[in-house]
């Protein structure tokens, strides 16, 4: 069994690093934190809330949001962020399930 699991993830498992990847970095965890419930901002919204470059806020978008922490969506010549609070939540329950049912 040991070494099946070593091998091989289980599928509901897939995106469980990369999610822990995006959220491990404190820049990220900034940017995350910057988003009120249910708010929309654009790249130059974020900028401005950060002491970040824009060059570095726009890479930490898109490590979120391929790690499913952020969705998106172009509007005009703007792309507005929100938190993927249900992507991040799901992620973390299995995490949780997984701990909690492992005794």
């Amino acid at each position: 069994m040991l070494t099946n699991l070593i091998h091989a993830l289980p599928d509901e498992w897939r995106d469980v690093a990369e999610m822990f990847v995006a959220l491990g970095d404190e820049q990220r965890q900034r940017i995350l934190l910057t988003f009120e419930p249910g708010e929309r901002l654009n790249v130059t919204q974020i900028v401005s809330a950060s002491t970040l470059s824009r060059t570095a806020v726009s890479h930490h978008l898109k490590v979120l949001r391929q790690a499913g922490a952020l969705h998106s969506e172009k509007i005009g010549k703007e792309v507005y962020f929100w938190v993927a609070r249900e992507n991040i939540a799901s992620t973390l329950k299995r995490v949780l399930n997984y701990v909690e049912t492992s005794t």
